[in-house]
């Protein structure tokens, strides 16, 4: 039969990746048993596009669809041609849509999302968020961009409402409300725990929780909280949030050089347990957010954010940061270190 001649396809692969398959036996019959033999040769299992050059259209690409786009010509000459011209011995097949098209899409759909971020259009940068999720995390796990030049290229990610929106694609849990939440629960277990606590570290996290006599609000708990936390866990809580004045612009550019970490800003002549003026986060010298609020939102942020940028822990805050994550927010909980599982031991008693 003439139409079952050998066939030769040229497979795009990558973008230097390209292969050749032969079939002895020529085109197989259906679309769908050429995408078959593709994905048993080359063993593919995402999905990809088939296309041919049409003469038609002036050797075009044009998709490969349905079964009579590769018909050669009518086998019965009373009837119609369906094509000019014979199905062509060496297809080529170009690159997997998913990967020639890649670097394309995503910059479309991030300049329609920047134009959004512009236009502060909330509702449609959350849709618009929602549905570049994939395309952000492979660029945050492959590429592995700088901060400053990350937060160029998705301003909208960093918000608080976007981190949290963000955190939630990735755990399915919501972090403000549950870190918030958590945090309350645990709090007066924890104060508990902390009394208990002698020595130098007694001390230290006894002269935290006095805040909270001066100032009873829920705001002053939480961040005295985390505070002894980190010492508790034998952690300094300046490695987490750094204090400055809002008039110390020496501090305050110190504070620009941090790796990662929660910034406080206090008014001058206001006490420590005064609303600070600002509250926001820096990452490898980057101000990224700002105007948090109080610092247990910088915290619970700050946590969103090492998600969302897939970073490591601070080696300082290891401990620290594993409670907020296997304890507080119980996420991959079930294997603690040993410090950690005292700690939560305790909690319970």
């Amino acid at each position: 039969n003439e139409y079952k001649m050998a066939a030769t396809l040229r497979v795009i692969l990558g973008a230097d990746n390209a292969a050749k398959l032969t079939l002895p036996t020529g085109i197989p019959d259906s679309v769908e048993d050429l995408i078959g033999e593709i994905r048993r040769h080359f063993a593919v299992s995402g999905n990809f596009r088939l296309q041919y050059r049409d003469a038609e259209f002036d050797n075009e690409f044009v998709n490969l669809t349905t079964q009579t786009c590769f018909l050669p010509m009518n086998p019965h000459p009373q009837a119609p041609s369906l094509r000019s011209q014979p199905w062509p011995t060496n297809f080529q097949i170009p690159e997997f849509s998913y990967e020639v098209r890649l670097k394309t899409a995503l910059r479309r759909k991030r300049q329609a999302l920047m134009l959004e971020v512009k236009r502060n259009n909330q509702q449609l940068i959350q849709s618009k968020m929602e549905r570049t999720f994939a395309y952000r995390r492979q660029e945050v796990i492959e590429d592995m961009r700088f901060i400053a030049e990350f937060k160029n290229r998705w301003p909208a990610l960093f918000t608080s409402r976007q981190v949290n929106a963000e955190f939630t694609r990735i755990t399915t849990v919501p972090l403000l409300s549950t870190f918030m939440s958590k945090l309350d629960h645990y709090s007066s277990q924890l104060m508990r725990v902390f009394k208990k606590k002698g020595g130098t570290v007694g001390r230290s996290i006894n002269l935290i929780m006095a805040a909270t006599d001066k100032n009873p609000t829920v705001e002053v708990r939480r961040e005295c909280v985390l505070k002894a936390l980190c010492v508790y866990l034998n952690e300094k809580p300046d490695s987490l949030m750094k204090e400055c004045l809002d008039v110390d612009l020496v501090s305050m550019r110190e504070m620009e050089k941090m790796v990662l970490g929660v910034y406080v800003v206090r008014h001058e002549g206001a006490d420590s347990t005064d609303p600070p003026e600002d509250v926001g986060i820096v990452i490898e010298g980057c101000t990224v957010l700002q105007d948090l609020g109080d610092v247990a939102s910088g915290c619970a942020v700050l946590l969103g954010l090492i998600y969302s940028l897939n970073l490591s822990y601070p080696k300082d805050l290891r401990y620290t940061f594993e409670f907020l994550q296997k304890v507080l927010m119980e996420l991959d909980g079930n294997k603690l270190s040993n410090k950690v599982q005292v700690l939560k031991n305790k909690l319970h008693e």
